[in-house]
C-alpha cells in the first residue's frame, strides 16, 4: 500500500518514462507543475528526490507552485488555492519536423470513432502506459542499477488546470530517447512494449514475470480523443538532453526538440500535457479525473497522485467592537481572553488516489473471510455482507483471476432476469478497469445476479464489445466463470445453516428456473438447485434429490401438478389415486415452474410427469378388470361424448380418481390447464395458437362413482331424456373447473347450477319456500324450465 508521509505532503516532483500503451516501450505520462516542473541545477548528482513543505505561503491568491532543484532536493511551498498554468519555453531552438508513417487522418478518425467508445478511457490509457514505463524501468534496473540513480521512487502524478483546460501527466519510468521518439510516436499503431516483450521472451532471461499491459501501439493517441494539442516531453537516462514531441490532432506531421527551457527540465521520465479541446474542458476538473484515476486504475501497481485542493481550520483572532470596549472600560482590571473564529485555509497539494491493492492478486489462503466482504461491499456499495465468494486463479490455456459473490439480497427492481445488462462484473485486463457493461458475454442472463471482478492477461486493453463478442478467451472464461459460479451456489445448498439457502431461493429462485430453460448444457447442475412444495412437504420446499430418495420402490416416474395457488394444487382431483398409495407429487406454483420443468424432461433416469394430462401411467394396471369396465361403460361413454359434441375429443375411464366423479385432463402434448391460464394472460400472446394448443381434451369418469352409475342407467333406459343430457352438461362444466380450466359462460354455468339446486331442494322443507325459490330459478332459466318445476312441486304437495 502506497502512502505519503505526513513530512512529504507537499508536492513532489517524479518524472519517468513510460512506453506509451500502443505507442512504444519508452513513452509514459508525466506529470508535472503543468510545465513548471524544476529548475535545472549543475549540482543534480543526488540518486534520490525528497519534498518538504516550508514554513512560508505566498500571499498572493493565484500563485503558481514553483519547484527548485537544490543540491539534489526538490523544495516546494504549500500555496493558496489555485491551478496551474501552462507556460511555453521561449527561446528554443528550431524545430525539426516529421511526417508520420501513415495516413493519420483516416487512422485518428479510427481511433477516435471506432476503436473507443467513450472518450473517458483516454486518462487509463495513458496511465497505463506510464505504468508500463515504470515496469521496464524496474526491470531494466535488476541489471544495470545505474539507471535509477536519479530517484528510486516509481510513481505517477496527474495535474489539472481547469481553468485553461489542460491535464499534465507524468512518471518517473524509463523515458524515451530521440530516436525513440522518432521510432515510436513516429509510427502510429507500433507498440514498443510489444518489442520489449518479444525481446524478453527470445532472450535466456525470460523466466521472470513482466506484466506490461500495453501491445497495440494506439494508447497513446486516445490523448486526441480530448485533446486538440499534445506535447511530450521526455528524459532517458541513457540520454544526456530531454527532447520534446508536439503533435496536433488530424494533423500530418509532428516536430520534435530539444528541450532548452530550465524551468521544464526533468532528471528522468515523461511529461505528457494535453490541451484540451472545448468541449471537453470538463475533464480538466480535479474531482472529475480523480473519480476515473479510481473507477479506471485504482489497481495500478505503481502510486497515482492527483492534485487536489485542500483545506484545514484554524483559528483567527476577530477585532472587538469599540462599544463593547467602550462599555466595558470599567472592568478593564479583570483579565479577558481574546475573541477568535475557525476559518477553513485552502491550498493545493498531492494526495495518493489508489490506495487499494488488488484483492484478486493475492494469495487466497491470505486473505481473511472480514477482508472479502469488505471488498464487496465497497465496490460494489453494498451494505450486507454476502451469501457466498470464490477467490480462483485459471491457468493453462487461458489465464485469469476472479473473485465472485452472491449476493444476500436481490435488487429494489429485482428486473435483473429480464435485463442483462447489469453492471455486476467488472472487467479488468492486467488490474486496469474496461467495463461493466455486458450483455451476456462473460455471464449469462440467469446469472446476471452474481457479482465479482475479473482480470485477464489475455486480452486486449482496448477491447470492444465486439472483440468480447467473437473472442474464443471470453468463450473460455465464460464457461469457467459459470462453473465457478454454481460451485458457489451449491455450496450454499450444502452448508450447516439452510437459512442461508432459503434466503438466496427466495431471491434468485426464478433465475435457477429460468437457466433451465436457456442453458441445456448445464441441467445437471442447474437440476438438483431446484426446490418445490410437494404433496408430502406443503411446508418445507424439497429438493429434487430429497423426493428421488423418497420414492416408492415400485415408482417409475417423478409427478408434478402445476397450478396457481398452493391450496388449489392441494385440492386438486388428480392427486386422489396417487394420495392413496403415498406417491409424492411436486408443486409448481410459480408460472416458470412448468416450463422450466418441462425442459428439463428427466433427472436422475426419473421422467417429469404432468398428472393432469391424459395416458397416466400410475404402474397398477389389471388389464382384465379395465376390459371388463370398459365393456359396461363403454355405451356410457360416447354417449355422454354425443351430448358434449367438440367439446372434447374422447370420454375415457380414469385410474387417477377415487372420490371425484370426473376430471377434465389435457393432452399428452397440448397445454395444461394451469399453462392455458398463462398464455390467455400474456399481453403479446398469439391469440390463434390457444384453439389449437387446448384442442384436445379428455373427459375421464369414475366407473365407480354414485353419479356415473347413474347416468349408465339413464343411458341405457332413457338416453333422450333432458334432466339426464342436463346432468351431463352439469357435470362436463363441473370438472371444468375443479381441473382448473375456465368455463366458456359462467352465467350459463351458474344458472345450471342454481337449476339443479332447485330441483335438489325442492319439497325438502317448506313447500311454499321451495316455490318461490324455484320460481326464481325459472325466471333465470326460462319458461320451460318454470312450467317443469311447476309441476314437481304441485307432484311433491300431493304426494304428502
Amino acid at each position: 500500500m502506497h502512502k505519503l508521509s505526513r513530512l512529504s505532503s507537499s508536492s513532489i516532483l517524479r518524472n519517468g518514462g513510460s512506453r506509451y500503451r500502443g505507442v512504444a516501450s519508452s513513452i509514459s505520462s508525466s506529470t508535472s507543475q503543468v510545465d513548471s516542473t524544476g529548475v535545472s541545477n549543475s549540482n543534480q548528482s543526488t540518486s534520490r528526490w525528497y519534498s518538504s513543505i516550508t514554513t512560508g505561503r505566498s500571499n498572493s491568491s493565484h500563485s503558481t507552485p514553483k519547484f527548485n532543484l537544490r543540491n539534489g532536493f526538490y523544495l516546494s511551498n504549500r500555496y493558496e488555492s489555485t491551478s496551474a498554468a501552462a507556460s511555453d519555453a521561449t527561446d528554443s531552438p528550431p524545430a525539426e519536423k516529421f511526417e508520420y508513417q501513415a495516413e493519420v487522418s483516416r487512422l485518428m478518425d479510427l481511433i477516435v470513432h471506432s476503436l473507443y467508445s467513450n472518450k473517458e478511457v483516454f486518462l487509463r490509457e495513458l496511465i497505463s502506459n506510464a505504468s508500463d514505463a515504470l515496469d521496464k524501468l524496474r526491470f531494466l534496473s535488476v541489471t544495470d542499477p545505474g539507471l535509477m540513480k536519479e530517484s528510486a521512487e516509481l510513481d505517477i502524478r496527474v495535474q489539472t488546470d481547469k481553468d485553461n483546460g489542460i491535464i499534465t501527466i507524468t512518471d518517473s519510468g524509463i523515458g524515451m530517447t530521440r530516436e525513440e521518439i522518432v521510432d515510436c510516436l513516429g509510427t502510429i499503431a507500433q507498440s514498443g512494449t510489444a518489442k520489449f516483450l518479444k525481446a524478453l521472451k527470445d532472450s535466456k532471461d525470460s523466466g521472470s514475470d513482466n506484466n506490461l499491459i500495453g501491445q497495440f501501439g494506439v494508447g497513446f493517441y486516445s490523448a486526441f480523443l480530448v485533446a486538440d494539442r499534445v506535447v511530450v516531453s521526455t528524459k532517458s537516462p541513457k540520454s544526456e538532453k530531454q527532447y520534446v514531441w508536439e503533435g496536433e490532432a488530424n494533423a500530418s506531421s509532428y516536430t520534435i526538440r530539444e528541450e532548452t527551457d530550465p524551468e521544464k527540465l526533468i532528471p528522468r521520465g515523461t511529461r505528457l500535457t494535453l490541451y484540451l479541446k472545448r468541449d471537453d474542458k470538463g475533464f480538466a476538473h480535479p474531482e472529475r479525473v480523480q473519480k476515473l484515476v479510481k473507477n479506471y486504475s485504482q489497481f495500478v501497481s505503481f502510486p497515482i497522485y492527483t492534485w487536489q485542493e485542500k483545506g484545514y481550520t484554524k483559528e483567527v483572532e476577530v477585532d472587538e467592537d469599540p462599544a463593547e470596549v467602550k462599555k466595558e472600560g470599567d472592568d478593564s482590571q479583570i483579565e479577558k481572553k481574546k475573541k477568535t473564529k475557525t476559518v477553513v485555509e485552502r491550498y493545493w497539494d498531492w494526495e495518493l488516489t489508489n490506495e487499494t491493492k488488488p484483492l484478486w492478486l493475492r494469495n487466497p489462503k491470505e486473505v481473511t473471510t472480514e477482508e472479502y466482504n469488505d471488498f464487496y461491499k465497497q465496490t460494489f456499495n453494498e451494505y450486507l455482507e454476502p451469501l457466498a465468494s470464490s477467490h480462483f486463479t485459471t491457468e493453462g490455456e487461458v489465464e485469469f483471476r476472479s473473485v465472485l459473490y452472491v449476493p444476500a439480497i436481490s435488487p429494489t427492481g429485482k428486473d435483473d432476469i429480464t435485463n442483462p445488462k447489469t453492471k455486476n462484473i467488472r472487467l479488468y485486463v492486467k488490474r486496469v478497469f474496461i467495463s461493466d457493461d455486458f450483455d451476456g458475454e462473460l455471464f449469462p442472463r440467469y446469472l446476471s445476479f452474481v457479482k465479482g471482478v475479473v482480470d485477464s492477461n489475455d486480452l486486449p486493453l482496448n477491447v470492444s464489445r465486439e472483440i468480447l463478442q467473437e473472442s474464443r478467451i471470453v468463450r473460455i472464461m465464460r464457461k469457467r466463470l459459470v462453473r465457478k459460479a454454481f460451485d458457489m451456489i451449491l455450496g450454499i445448498a450444502m452448508s450447516e445453516n439452510p437459512e442461508d439457502y432459503e434466503k438466496f431461493w427466495d431471491n434468485f429462485g426464478k433465475n435457477i428456473k429460468l437457466g433451465c430453460i436457456e442453458d441445456r448444457e448445464n441441467h445437471k447442475r442447474l437440476a438438483p438447485l431446484l426446490r418445490f412444495f410437494s404433496s408430502q412437504a406443503d411446508e418445507v420446499m424439497i429438493s429434487l434429490d430429497e423426493y428421488v430418495e423418497n420414492m416408492k420402490p415400485e415408482q417409475k416416474d417423478i409427478y408434478y401438478i402445476a397450478s396457481d395457488s398452493l391450496t388449489s394444487a392441494q385440492s386438486a382431483p388428480f392427486l386422489e389415486k396417487l394420495k392413496e398409495k403415498e406417491y409424492e407429487v411436486l408443486f409448481l406454483v410459480d408460472p416458470i415452474d412448468e416450463v422450466a420443468i418441462q425442459n428439463l424432461k428427466s433427472y436422475k433416469e426419473k421422467n417429469f410427469v404432468d398428472i393432469s394430462k391424459e395416458d397416466l401411467d400410475l404402474g397398477d394396471k389389471d388389464e382384465e378388470k379395465e376390459k371388463q369396465v370398459k365393456q359396461e361403460f363403454g355405451v356410457t361413454c360416447d354417449w355422454i361424448k354425443k351430448r358434449l359434441g367438440d367439446k372434447v375429443a374422447s370420454v375415457q375411464i380414469s385410474n387417477r380418481l377415487s372420490s371425484s366423479p370426473c376430471v377434465l385432463v389435457s393432452g399428452k402434448f397440448g397445454w395444461s390447464a394451469n399453462m392455458e391460464r398463462l398464455m390467455k394472460a400474456q399481453s403479446l400472446g398469439d391469440t390463434s395458437s390457444l384453439d389449437y394448443m387446448r384442442g384436445r381434451r379428455v373427459l375421464e369418469i369414475n366407473a365407480d362413482h354414485a353419479i356415473i352409475k347413474n347416468l349408465s342407467v339413464a343411458c341405457k333406459s332413457s338416453p333422450d331424456d333432458q334432466e339426464a343430457q342436463r346432468a351431463i352438461d352439469l357435470l362436463y362444466n363441473t370438472a371444468l373447473i375443479s381441473s382448473g380450466f375456465t368455463p366458456e359462460n359462467p352465467a350459463e354455468l351458474g344458472g345450471k347450477i342454481y337449476e339443479m339446486m332447485g330441483m335438489a331442494l325442492s319439497g325438502k322443507w317448506s313447500p311454499a319456500i321451495e316455490a318461490e325459490v324455484i320460481e326464481q330459478s325459472n325466471m333465470v332459466n326460462g319458461s320451460e324450465a318454470a312450467i317443469k318445476a311447476e309441476v314437481l312441486v304441485e307432484a311433491g304437495t300431493g304426494q304428502k
